[in-house]
């Protein structure tokens, strides 16, 4: 089930960018949480060299929770809106994360930073909640 490539709902897109609610509704009073920032992981496993020229500071990440995942049940994926798979949010930081979007939270991110270490792109993300 390791898609290199995931469908990306236009809803979710709008609910992330604070246009409108889960019923098409405008939200005027939403406001972005800051929670965390951190390097992504697994940038190396997938093919980063051909998504990386579109990538740029701010943009938006779409997570999507994998409780399938065979090496981690609170495996949370990074694509970017296209829906081109990036990375994970590493390990050591995504109960928290895995366990509010389990809830129903709109937890995203942010790319903050990128810059090439020879043949791995380190990528930083900020974490946000979406709150109405």
């Amino acid at each position: 089930m390791d898609k290199a490539i995931v469908k990306i709902d236009p809803a979710i897109l709008a609910l992330i960018n604070g246009a409108f609610d889960r019923q098409g509704l405008p939200m005027p009073f939403t406001r972005e949480i800051f929670l965390i920032e951190t390097q992504m992981a697994g940038t190396s496993h997938v093919p980063i060299k051909e998504i990386e020229p579109g990538l740029k500071e701010g943009d938006c990440l779409v997570f999507k929770r994998e409780p399938e995942n065979e090496h981690d049940e609170l495996a949370i994926r990074i694509c970017d809106t296209e829906g081109h798979k990036l990375g994970y949010i590493p390990r050591e930081k995504n109960e928290v994360l895995a366990r509010l979007m389990d809830a129903g939270k709109l937890v995203f991110g942010k790319l903050c930073e990128k810059d090439w270490h020879e043949e791995w792109l380190r990528i930083q993300v900020k974490v946000y909640m979406r709150e109405a």
